[in-house]
């Protein structure tokens, strides 16, 4: 009776608060799915990650709900508390003495004991983690004192014993270390047992979130201590300061805690992300040191040291490193070596995709070391030439001068002389070589306005043949260096210098003449050239050449990515007319050009397209010239090395993807019509950014293309216009409205008049990522992205991320413009 009765007592007050603690629950859950940040992906495998300790004995199989067992923990504890305790006391003496052996309750006695409604594993796994915290032997039970302390241990009201013992029940080989696992069952558990179902379903990814934040040094694991300090300060505001120092500390990476090692941390892994950079850059600079060592050390011992001391040094010294500087910084240019060394074992050992970046740390190189050579000669050098003593002149110097020089003379000789031109020749390619000309973001007053663009550093560049002329004839005529074999500065530059003017002038480089097929003047000034693709011309997508029209420029030759597919019987270049020679040429084939549509609606997508009504060599009559060199290697182009691709362009930036799709939709025709046997074993996933509308209709055959043929789901294609607000915001929630009626009405989009479906703002990078590594868990992902600076670091830092948080891998190839 006394069982019974105390039983339906607890089961009513179980009752009575159940509501409220499922409101509170349901609130809980409405606060954390609003969090657009629970994006990390969960490991299936998690668990394995844990870390043995020393003498641990490794289970083989983890003992069935834990986790279940200490959420019904805290429902007991719940329900025992109904302030009458005294009287629960009462009943449970008598049922120990009712079930006591010789003084001692067993195991498997104790819930009956206690009173819990619940079987005999739950009220085990309770005694168990109460024996534990207590360091009490119960291999032969307990004693009735031992059942009170247990039973004061679960009577208590403080928040922090109840949360213990939870998490004792949860721990039970009592190391104090809970998995991502672990969690994730304590999630799954507490919100089954609230009918949280939507917590329930995102139970992995909260975990992963807990993991982030208490483990971010990734050792698989977090202490009981921090999770119990996580949720004390969630239940309670009674939060002591050292627990909030300890978890905010917790919270930091390890190698982050202090500032110095904070700051080794970071060079070291960038160095780990940049391996192939950070080998080619330390080589590089070590040589430098060592040819300025090495001939500042060999000037010490040297006649002339006597008069100019560590003047000639140091002249001398930064000197032959800018021979060497000069030789190098001509093999970055190479192109068609470039291209050849991505296809061997060398192009897995050098940053192949960062040659021009290379070229402009040669350049600075340069730069440093001009001025150091120049200024210790004029300043210097010159100066105690021109001031000595008559007599010590003659005794150091008298073999390479018949007479004392003057300043005026040292200056005009031809080193001299030389040299002033080559510095002023080099200071002029230098500052039109800058970001700030190349881009004519630099707007000079008038007449001086046509100075910077493309144009201006093309052209300037090309002083630099003049001066390897100069730097020979400086290196031949110098004075304090007498022998043809100790004039060293031809040694330098023979094999640079034959090995890039046999690519600009031998047929390893030749150029190639094309007849235009078509050209098109998109909205958005876009310039698509169809042209015959030469004999025995091959490429892969992704790569890139050289357009040439002589109409415009007699010596300018712009790079642009080609966008028509290998097995394309033409090549296509899309070209975004921005600087002088791409207006040029737009305006060249514009006079050929006839517009689509007599009376264009206005904001329709009107372009302008030459007529087909002529044969090619017709329309030759009236298109200007077109020649070409290359083809030439690009990041791209590596897009075969992996099974899944992630492509990203942001505008004009899509070229080199669309040459991608074509290629894929190529196979997927082929093996349609049964010409290929083997089906294709990719998936791409093409995400285009852009904020014109217009630039939808650049590709819209291609779009059209992929929504025609691939019913495999081999291309998904993503569209997103920026200059439209995100849906579900008021201002675009008619436009949004429109598009799902059109699109599914007749299956077109409205803004960009094509099969695939334009998605409006920007994507949101990182649950496009995290979708990706779960859908393709364990795989390679080949991310590629052409645009903008200012998105490259993200995209990065994305890809270090979600390769590290699950089985996925990520590997990042970038394109700038």
């Amino acid at each position: 009776m006394d069982h019974d009765s105390a039983e339906r007592r607890s089961i009513s007050s179980d009752s009575r608060e159940q509501s409220g603690r499922k409101s509170s629950f349901q609130k809980e859950e409405g606060r954390i799915s609003a969090s657009g940040r629970l994006s990390r992906n969960s490991s299936k495998a998690t668990s394995g990650r844990r870390r043995r300790l020393p003498g641990e004995v490794p289970k083989l199989e983890r003992q069935v709900s834990s986790a279940a067992k200490g959420l019904n923990g805290l429902r007991f504890l719940d329900r025992i508390m109904t302030g009458k305790e005294g009287d629960a006391w009462m009943a449970i003496d008598k049922r120990f003495e009712r079930f006591s052996a010789n003084g001692k309750l067993p195991r498997e006695k104790f819930g009956i004991c206690v009173g819990m409604g619940e079987g005999n594993e739950f009220s085990g796994e309770l005694f168990d983690a109460l024996a534990r915290r207590k360091g009490i032997d119960t291999s032969e039970g307990i004693t009735k004192e031992q059942v009170k302390e247990f039973w004061m241990e679960l009577t208590k009201e403080d928040l922090n014993s109840r949360i213990q013992i939870f998490f004792d029940m949860c721990d039970k080989n009592g190391d104090g270390l809970l998995t991502e696992e672990d969690v994730k069952e304590v999630l799954i558990m507490s919100a089954s047992a609230n009918k949280l179902s939507t917590f329930k379903n995102h139970a992995g990814t909260y975990a992963a979130l807990i993991m982030e934040t208490l483990d971010p040094d990734q050792y698989g694991y977090i202490e009981m201590w921090q999770l119990e300090t996580l949720l004390k300060g969630t239940c309670t505001s009674n939060m002591s300061s050292d627990d909030t120092s300890d978890l905010e500390k917790t919270m930091i990476p390890e190698s982050y805690r202090n500032p110095l090692r904070k700051y080794c941390t970071k060079i070291f892994e960038s160095a780990l992300d940049n391996w192939k950079i950070a080998w080619i850059l330390f080589l590089f600079w070590e040589i430098n040191m060592a040819l300025f060592l090495w001939k500042f050390h060999q000037y010490t011992f040297m006649p002339s040291y006597q008069v100019l001391g560590y003047c000639s040094c140091t002249a001398k010294a930064a000197g032959e490193t800018l021979k060497f500087n000069m030789a190098l910084i001509l093999l970055p240019v190479c192109r068609r070596t470039i291209t050849a060394l991505r296809e061997t074992f060398f192009g897995k050992l050098l940053p192949v995709d960062e040659n021009i970046n290379f070229h402009k740390i040669i350049a600075l190189a340069i730069v440093i070391g001009t001025v150091i050579h120049t200024v210790a000669h004029m300043a210097c050098n010159f100066v105690r030439l021109s001031t000595t003593p008559n007599n010590q002149f003659t005794t150091v110097f008298g073999n390479l001068f018949p007479t004392q020089p003057s300043y005026l003379d040292l200056v005009l000789s031809i080193p001299g002389f030389t040299g002033i031109i080559m510095d002023i020749m080099m200071a002029i390619c230098f500052l039109f070589a800058t970001s700030s000309f190349r881009r004519n973001v630099v707007k000079l007053p008038e007449p001086f306005s046509n100075l910077a663009g493309f144009t201006s550093f093309w052209y300037t560049h090309h002083l630099l043949v003049i001066v390897y002329f100069l730097l020979i004839v400086h290196g031949w005529f110098l004075v304090l260096t007498r022998g043809f074999v100790n004039k060293t500065t031809w040694w330098y530059l023979v094999l640079p210098m034959l090995c890039y003017l046999s690519e600009r002038l031998i047929t390893t480089d030749h150029t190639l003449k094309v007849d235009t097929i078509k050209a098109i003047i998109y909205t958005g000034n876009v310039l698509a050239l169809y042209m015959t693709k030469p004999p025995g011309f091959k490429y892969k997508s992704g790569m890139y050449l050289f357009v040439h029209c002589p109409q415009i420029s007699r010596f300018e030759w712009h790079p642009f990515t080609i966008t028509s597919a290998p097995g394309d019987h033409y090549l296509s270049v899309h070209i975004r007319t921005l600087g002088d020679w791409t207006k040029a040429l737009r305006e060249e084939f514009a006079k050929a050009c006839e517009p689509q549509m007599k009376n264009p609606v206005r904001g329709s997508l009107a372009r302008m397209e030459t007529s087909a009504n002529m044969s090619i060599k017709e329309a030759q009559a009236i298109y200007p010239k077109i020649y070409i060199k290359g083809p030439y290697g690009a990041p791209a182009q590596h897009y075969k090395e992996y099974n899944v691709l992630l492509l990203i362009g942001l505008g004009i930036g899509a070229t080199p993807f669309i040459s991608i799709l074509n290629d894929l939709l190529h196979h997927l025709k082929k093996t349609k019509s049964g010409d290929v046997s083997k089906n294709l074993d990719k998936r791409a996933y093409f995400y285009w950014v852009t904020r014109e509308q217009g630039s939808f209709e650049w590709f819209k055959g291609v779009m059209d293309d992929i929504a025609d043929h691939d019913h495999d789901n081999i291309i998904e294609m993503h569209n997103y216009l920026t200059s439209v607000y995100e849906q579900g915001d008021v201002r675009s929630a008619l436009v949004s409205m429109v598009q799902s009626l059109q699109h599914a009405k007749d299956g077109v989009d409205v803004v960009s008049q094509s099969r695939i479906k334009t998605h409006f703002a920007r994507p949101n990078w990182r649950k496009v990522f995290h979708t990706l590594g779960t859908t393709h868990e364990g795989c390679k992902i080949g991310v590629f992205y052409c645009g903008a600076r200012a998105l490259t670091r993200p995209l990065l830092n994305l890809c270090k991320e979600f390769s590290q948080q699950n089985t996925t891998r990520f590997d990042f190839h970038k394109e700038n413009f």
